[in-house]
Order: C-alpha cells, then structure tokens, then sequence
C-alpha cells in the first residue's frame, strides 16, 4: 500500500485552507439576501455541466426573486479533495456556505459533525417531496430519523463496452457474462487479440476514493450473497467473509494478470477524468466497469465530443460472481442538496433549493448531467426518456439495486476498503493477508461488538 506521506497531508491542509479563504472572502457573506451556494467543480476544464447549469438557476432565481442573490462557489478539486475542502469550510460561520451539494455517502458523517441543519420542517409544506422516490429520501437520512437533504438524482452502475475492440477479439456485440470468470475471460481475449489496448478497467485504491469502494469492490461483493458489508438485522459489520476475499482475489487477478492498467495509472485521483475522455474515447480500454453517466461526457456539448459512441459503446449488467440470482449487480447513490448548519439564511437557502427542484429545472438537471431520476414526474418525461442512449437500461437497473450502509462511520469504512484493494493491486498482499488487514482496521472502526465474522 502507499502511506500517505506527511508532504501529501500539508499539502491537502493548505488547499483545503486556501479554498475556505478564497471562498469566505469578498462581498455578500453577511448580505441576509444573498445566498452561497458551494459545488464541486471537475479538476477537467471542459467540463462545466454543473458551473452552466447552476448559471442559469442563478439567472432564473435572481429573475423570479427581484432582490435575492445566489452567490456561486465553486470548489475546483478531486472528489476526495472537495469532500476535505467541504468540511473544512463548514467548520466555521464565516466561511460555511449556505446550501452545499453533499454527496449521500458522507450525509451522515457531516450530520454527526454538526455540518448540517434538518430540513424537516421546510419538506412539510412541500407538495414535491412526494415525487421523490422512498430510496432516494432514505438516503438523505440521518440516524436520528430527520432528512438532511434533497436527492437531485440518482446511478447506476455496470459494464461498458468497446465492440470495435470485442470484435478483433472474437467477442460478441451482444455480450452478456454471467459470472466474473466470464468477465475476466473476455477480457484476457482482449489481451491476447488486441496488443495496446487495456482490457479491463475496475477502480481501486485510495486514488480513485470512494469511485474505487463503490464502482469497483461493492460491485463485486454485493454480487457475493446477501448483506456482505452490513447485517442491518444485527446492526453489525461484516469481517471476514468469504465473499470479501473472493472480491480483493478478483481485484488482484485483474491487475497480477495485466488486465487492468499500469498501477501507477489506476491509482492516479484523476483516473475517472482519464478513462471518459481519453481512454475510451481513444479505444485505449475495452471494458470499463462504471456508472452510466459516461455518455455526458460525449455529447456534442460534452468535455470530449465523441459521434461514434452510440455505435461503439455498449453496455451489460455486471454479473453476479456465479450467476445467482438475480443475476446482475448494480450500486446506485448520489448527491443532494443541503443547508449548512451555520447559515443565517435557512429560510432563503430552502427557496434557492426549491427553485433547483421544480419539475422544469429538475429535469434540466437530470437530462444535461445524465443522472438517473428521483423523481416520477421528472421519470415520466419524454425530454428524460429521449436523454441520452441506454437511458432506459440503466433506469431498469435500479430494481436490482443496492445502497451503502448510510451510517456514520461508513467513510471510514470505505477507506479502509481502498486501503486493501490497492494492497492487491500493488502485490504488496494476497487477498487473505490484505482481508485480514481490513478485518483488524474494521474492529478499530466500530469496535469489536460492532463486527459479527461469517
């Protein structure tokens, strides 16, 4: 595994400082009608989905609301960056932003440090809280019961596919593996046919971040049996398992085999940028196992325009490791918006939300960043069903979906996973020695009570 060195720590200490200054400074932080709306912002110059999507709300609010203000902050960094960024800034009344766009793995996490303000209160008299789907509110639940957000989209997630390079390599068009031998098969194929060319992309390792939990290991695991990260019968974790080894042995087949990329490319925090506009674009990668907000990227207005991708591209369902029932895996999440425990401005911060929300703009939204709907109204439109191709494959995903445990310690959790998955894929461990590691880590986390061992 790579330590983090004390260089990296100081280093992600000052950007994260530097980004509360730059965004608690200049004017309109204690105007009571201005409203500080903070965002990720892709480290990729070209894409700037969020940055002219969130313009025009801002021109449409401020045009509805003559007197109001929204004022933009975007944060430009790695997502594990802008989480660091995020929290920094929320610590402190002059520098927290009134709304902030929170990812629901971390929901938790910030409620339980205070971050955020329950929005009980402003969904009660809100007649749009019933278009939303029950997963997506559960997932912008606290542990107290009390919703810290409002979902604007949901994933999915599964195999993409080049069929330009499946074909050198006598594969189907139509390829539909069953199991992840099936998968790792297709792509020794590749290996064997189509010299130059990566075969398999699975992310890894504390570089890609939670992109590596969620799109790479949980993928595999969740496809192991039922509850293989968290019994929320027993309310406990699981370590130890089978299915978790199984899962780091398939991660450290892809990258001890060559079927993945160079390890020093998997691990770089800004793999995702490079495997949507370079790698696939290029044909440089045949299958890629991520989320089916790809074709964003693609489209004429996209970071990398790409007219062939319709074509080129396609996509199946992940299987299950031996083909069980139901067959596929999927993990979806998301982001929401919420409203910094530290505002003065709730009231007016809910309004900026609401006007995000509305049937017209929730759908602008969804459709411009290929999110998958949460709500029905948004779901039943032509302009959603016509989005973009595959739309309607990944929506079907949804029914065999899974969630992350939405708990408090579940970052850390997650870390602890990256921290064994790029162990594998190095070679610095197996993945009995690498599964051990994480068992110890684990019982560290939540405590030996907290831990029940399959």
């Amino acid at each position: 595994m790579r330590p983090t060195t004390p260089v990296r720590l100081i280093a992600l200490t000052a950007l994260a400082a530097t980004s509360v200054v730059a965004c608690g400074s200049g004017s309109g932080d204690d105007d009571p009608d201005t409203v500080k709306v903070a965002y990720q912002r892709s480290t990729d110059n070209k894409v700037r989905i969020m940055d002219t999507y969130l313009a025009m709300i801002k021109r449409r609010f401020e045009q509805e609301n003559p007197g109001k203000k929204l004022r933009l902050l975007p944060v430009q960094a790695s997502l594990e960056d802008y989480y660091t960024k995020i929290q920094q800034m929320m610590r402190s009344a002059k520098t927290a932003p009134d709304v902030v766009r929170e990812d629901t793995f971390l929901i938790n996490s910030d409620i339980t440090s205070g971050y955020l303000r329950p929005l009980d209160d402003k969904l009660a008299g809100w007649k749009d809280w019933d278009r939303f789907v029950p997963a997506a509110k559960a997932s912008a639940r606290g542990v107290d019961g009390k919703t810290y957000g409002v979902p604007d989209g949901t994933d999915t997630r599964a195999l993409w596919f080049n069929k330009e390079i499946f074909a050198k390599a006598g594969l189907p068009a139509d390829w539909r593996p069953r199991t992840w031998n099936d998968v790792l098969d297709a792509a020794r194929a590749v290996k064997r046919a189509v010299p130059g060319v990566t075969p398999l992309n699975v992310y890894t390792g504390k570089g890609a971040g939670e992109a590596a939990t969620m799109q790479g290991f949980e993928m595999l695991l969740y496809g192991t049996g039922p509850d293989p990260l968290y019994e929320p019968a027993t309310r406990k974790w699981v370590a130890g398992s089978k299915g978790f080894r199984d899962s780091l042995d398939f991660v450290r087949t892809v990258y001890s085999e060559k079927l993945g990329p160079d390890p020093s490319d998997a691990l770089d925090p800004n793999i995702s940028t490079h495997v949507a506009t370079d790698w696939l674009p290029a044909g440089k990668l045949a299958i890629d196992l991520d989320g089916n907000w790809l074709g964003k990227y693609w489209t004429a207005s996209g970071a990398k325009p790409w007219p062939r991708w319709t074509t080129v591209m396609g996509r199946t369902a992940f299987p299950t490791q031996d083909g069980r029932d139901p067959g596929r895996v999927s993990l979806s999440g998301g982001w929401t918006w919420s409203i910094g425990a530290k505002s003065a401005k709730a009231d007016l911060a809910w309004r900026a939300i609401a006007f995000m929300q509305t049937p017209d703009n929730a759908t602008e939204w969804t459709v411009r960043d290929g999110q998958i709907a949460v709500r029905d109204d948004v779901g039943a439109t032509a302009k959603y069903r016509s989005s973009m191709p595959g739309v309607g494959f990944f929506t079907d995903l949804v029914k065999d979906t899974h969630w992350r445990p939405a708990l408090p310690v579940y970052p850390r959790v997650s870390n602890a996973i990256q921290e064994a998955m790029e162990s594998v894929t190095t070679g610095d461990a197996d993945a009995a020695k690498a599964a051990r590691a994480y068992d110890e880590r684990l019982r560290s986390i939540v405590g030996g009570p907290g831990v029940t061992t399959r």
